[in-house]
């Protein structure tokens, strides 16, 4: 493995990047699956690639990776013989700590021998520096990443609600049987308890390591921020005011990862906008800004972030958007603010919702051919077929034959819905 390699893998689109790292170790270290389990991933915390072992199970989960998470949190590099897809194979589990969450890499060995010392520093090294460079994505929130991470945060919270209703509904039913006492089997009925409870604590414990991957607290989150912030304002004689949240403003509310990075990159943003775009007042002199204020506070399905100053009141939107904050905010359905008064100072306002934007309707006219929608657009003005058939040169059997098609397309039984539909999302022109 040298540098190329590692530019490779770190340079590679964000679904390519565990495939890419598989390939540049898979010569000093022979494999045939990859799984990985870290927090600096928000929109997929878990994901594998290559193939797991066969028999008796078919895919690598979670929960083997959390039973290898804490001797390798504890050696930093561990191998040795696991379970893997339901079987024991030989693994090499190599811990990063370059984030404060810290990642776990597994490798399903293709042989039993010992890795070389060189190879594992080299493995460990790469996947340090992998590690760091999407923490880093994920810190600054860049605005591609904002909209996979929340579309992948819906589809991951809507599969584990579903998993939880779907088993834990079949685990209760099985623990009301098995605990009635028209069962005579004690020692069967025993062991079905045990292993319908282990199930249970199972399904709950994904649930539990999922939000602890993805998900933290308000107050938390605002720490860390504080912490970004005071080393870059070390030197300067400005005045860092802080409102964490308290009880009160949901400071023990937990906040998808990709929230919390948006809000504070943003602020960020606006705080080192602030700084740099320090003017003049009315008498002409320098007016700097000595204090910034920041306060959070979660409401009703979002986080309202506010930074103020004292300085000169001349920031502008058009600094904020050359920063990336409007791009970043609109990518998770989030708003900006801006009200500056000369003299006065600045007040920035940034409102991220907490939950995944709703999607975008599906027009429903894309279904239709452009003949279709030809004729569509004359029926909703209220042409016969007659006339249609004559504005458009065709026959009036053809006009019916757009028309019956144009009903079953938008799955309407008469030409006023497929009027309203037309009328609704523009067909019409007006």
């Amino acid at each position: 493995m040298d540098l190329t390699a590692a530019v490779d893998v770190i340079r590679a689109p964000l679904g390519e990047i565990l495939p890419g790292l598989s390939a540049a170790l898979s010569e000093a270290i022979a494999h045939r699956a990859v799984a990985e389990l870290s927090g600096n991933c928000p929109h997929s915390p878990f994901k594998t690639h290559g193939d797991p072992p066969g028999e008796p199970g078919t895919v690598i989960t979670s929960a083997e990776m959390a039973a290898i998470l804490p001797v390798a949190r504890a050696e930093g590099t561990w191998q040795g013989r696991a379970w893997m897809a339901g079987t024991e194979v030989p693994v090499l589990a190599v811990h990063s700590d370059a984030t404060a969450r810290g990642a776990l890499l597994v490798l399903v060995r293709t042989e039993e021998a010992p890795v070389p010392a060189e190879a594992l520093a080299a493995a460990r090294a790469l996947w340090d520096l992998v590690t760091a460079h999407r923490d880093r994505m994920a810190f600054e929130a860049v605005p591609g990443m904002l909209v996979q991470s929340r579309a992948a945060a819906a589809a991951r919270a809507t599969a584990i609600a579903e998993l939880v209703d779907a088993h834990g509904a079949a685990l209760s039913a099985l623990l009301g049987v098995l605990r009635g006492r028209d069962l005579d089997d004690r020692t069967a009925r025993a062991r079905a308890v045990d292993l319908a409870v282990g199930a249970l604590a199972e399904l709950r414990a994904r649930t539990d390591r999922d939000q602890a991957l993805v998900e933290e607290p308000v107050g938390d989150a605002f720490a860390r921020l504080a912490e970004s912030l005071r080393p870059e304002l070390r030197g300067l004689s400005v005045r860092l005011d802080l409102g964490p949240p308290g009880t009160e403003e949901g400071a023990d509310r937990l906040l998808a990862a990709d929230v919390a990075n948006t809000a504070r990159a943003v602020v960020r943003a606006v705080v080192h906008a602030m700084l740099d775009e320090q003017g003049p007042g009315r008498d002409g002199a320098p007016r700097p800004v000595h204090r910034v204020h920041i306060g959070w506070k979660v409401g009703e399905g979002e986080l309202r972030a506010t930074v103020r100053d004292d300085g000169p009141g001349v920031l502008r939107r058009t600094v904020l958007d050359a920063r990336r904050v409007g791009e970043r905010l609109a990518a998770l359905g989030g708003r900006l603010d801006v009200d500056a008064v000369p003299e006065w100072g600045t007040t920035v306002t940034a409102t991220v919702p907490l939950g995944p934007p709703r999607p975008a309707r599906e027009d429903p006219l894309d279904g239709l051919g452009a003949r279709e929608l030809e004729v569509l657009e004359r029926l909703a003005r209220g042409r016969r077929n007659r006339q249609i058939a004559q504005e458009l040169h065709i026959s009036e059997s053809t006009v019916k034959f757009h028309v019956a098609n144009i009903l079953e397309k938008l799955g309407v039984t008469s030409r006023g819905e497929a009027a309203a539909l037309a009328h609704a999302w523009g067909a019409t022109g007006s």
